[in-house]
């Protein structure tokens, strides 16, 4: 008999709001927690439309993700995998846009140079590579344990270069 294909669903998360002093800047490594207003969000939407249920859940190690991972899904042991975090931004950390706009290194990081780095930190190109490693091996894993649902709660920009990768949805 043939093998049987199994179909796996993967939902992503992206954390609840930050504070608001944070809005417009470079925020990646930096750890800062859910704002009480981020609370407050991700409890009345689990009130009101149910997230998925899941057999497993994934994280960022950083607050944002963790405390988002509590509070959704607050029955299970959420699995911390360092390289869920987003993009170091080096010393472009904790910057707005307004204030790098003259380095000519973060106007060709902006404009979609994968080989620029900020300084002391990571270039789009090893961020991708980072994330797409860290996906592959969590699907290999749900394809080892026989587990078809999961859940991965991490940052927008992991979010988004996974689909774009991938070409997901």
């Amino acid at each position: 008999m043939g093998e049987v294909m199994k179909s796996y669903i993967i939902h992503f998360i992206r954390h609840g709001s930050i504070d608001d002093t944070l809005a417009g800047k470079y925020i990646g490594t930096t750890d800062a927690p859910l704002s009480e207003r981020g609370r407050m969000d991700l409890r009345k939407l689990d009130y009101e439309y149910k997230y998925p249920g899941t057999q497993v859940v994934f994280t960022s190690p950083l607050k944002r993700c963790t405390e988002t991972a509590k509070i959704l899904y607050p029955e299970q042991n959420p699995l911390v995998i360092d390289n869920l975090s987003e993009c170091n931004f080096g010393e472009w950390e904790g910057k707005t846009a307004d204030e790098l706009k003259n380095d000519p290194d973060f106007e060709k990081w902006l404009a979609g140079d994968s080989s620029v780095k900020p300084p002391r930190g990571e270039s789009n190109a090893d961020f991708t590579r980072r994330v797409c490693k860290m996906f592959e091996s969590i699907v290999e894993g749900l394809m080892k344990t026989g587990t078809t649902e999961s859940v991965i709660v991490t940052h927008g920009g992991v979010i988004m270069t996974l689909l774009a990768v991938y070409g997901l949805p």
